[in-house]
């Protein structure tokens, strides 16, 4: 859809369109050129024609009723280059997740008609990540499926489609934050430091691996904060943090109540491939600032993907860390937030930016 703010009735608006070769224009009118009778969408990137050359048409319909052909470069009467893209890339996409093994990159690139270059530049640009980790996250997600099953591990391993076992073993600790097995029994043999303390925004539990922090709730009863932790991992060993792990829980509070102290603390957090990207976007937003899902959907070059956004704010296993807190609706109000909104617009006035 166009804005409806944008109107190319007069000549002199769909020449200034066709001179900045304006996409937004595209299907809302062609033009044709004298010279090489030809016609074209107002975002060809064919060398300008001279003024006195350009005519301006409805549609391909009515440039063809004057004895024009389709320019052959910018193909106006099918549809515009963005959304062939996302046709094509789609149509990639699905076929990853249905390969039993991830295709290779030149494979790919020959079902969706482009070079390799090419289509490694508009997969990217049109999911935000490359072929290689669009696959390894669907992988992953397959082998978190079947372990959640219940699957051999072995069994599962293969069934998501890693050649080998050895080969998924090189980055099984990044894709699952544990060893398969453990992952699969519900965290069995990960160990879990964890504390709960009070702030003035009721009861906060904070829980870390070696390798970081793997959460942080809020809420108003701590016991149902440590019961949601033992049903996020039941087989796990979780064990009451130290004097040294109270100073970092003593740490998280203190940015409750003063963000302007900041928070920079390692995270262990696994999510999807669209997850993460959400949350690296959100972690890079100031106190003192709010962003809106459209924002951050921009930020991550997903534009509609907003509702998607606002799903994986809602999946944040980390409050404050991961600084969800910070993203609004597009007219400044605040929206649904998981630990509640009261605390969500506590949260922004403390950083000054409400």
């Amino acid at each position: 859809m166009h804005p409806p703010s944008q109107s190319y009735g007069s000549d002199e608006a769909r020449l200034t369109a066709v001179r900045a070769r304006d996409a937004a224009a595209d299907g809302r009118f062609v033009y044709s050129v004298a010279t090489t009778g030809v016609y074209c969408r107002p975002s060809c990137a064919a060398r300008p024609a001279r003024r006195e050359n350009i005519a301006f048409h409805a549609d391909g319909a009515a440039a063809r009723a004057a004895g024009f052909r389709p320019c052959k470069r910018c193909r106006p009467d099918e549809p515009p280059l963005a959304a062939r893209h996302a046709t094509a890339i789609a149509a990639v996409c699905r076929a990853i997740e249905e390969a039993d093994e991830a295709p290779s990159l030149a494979a790919l690139a020959e079902a969706a008609g482009m070079s390799p270059y090419y289509f490694h530049r508009v997969f990217k640009a049109s999911t935000g990540v490359t072929p290689k980790a669009y696959a390894s996250a669907r992988r992953a997600a397959r082998l978190r499926a079947g372990l959640e099953q219940g699957e051999r591990v072995t069994d599962a391993i293969f069934d998501a489609g890693y050649g080998s076992s050895s080969r998924f073993y090189e980055h099984a600790s990044e894709r699952l934050g544990m060893t398969p097995a453990a992952f699969r029994d519900g965290g069995r043999d990960a160990v879990l430091r964890f504390a709960v303390g009070r702030c003035s925004l009721g009861a906060i539990i904070v829980a870390a691996s070696e390798r970081g922090i793997a959460a942080i709730e809020l809420g108003d009863d701590p016991q149902q904060l440590v019961e949601g932790l033992q049903d996020r991992f039941p087989r796990a060993t979780l064990i009451g943090g130290d004097e040294g792990f109270e100073a970092l829980v003593a740490k998280v509070v203190g940015f409750v109540e003063a963000p302007a102290s900041g928070l920079d603390l390692p995270l262990d957090v696994r999510g999807t491939a669209f997850q993460e990207r959400v949350w690296r976007a959100l972690r890079a937003i100031p106190a003192g600032r709010t962003a809106t899902y459209t924002e951050i959907a921009v930020a991550i070059g997903m534009p509609k993907a907003v509702r998607a956004v606002a799903q994986a704010c809602g999946a944040n296993p980390a409050a404050i860390a991961i600084p969800c807190h910070r993203v609004v609706r597009t007219d400044g109000s605040l929206s649904g937030y998981r630990w509640g909104v009261e605390r969500k617009r506590a949260l922004l006035e403390r950083e000054g930016a409400r």
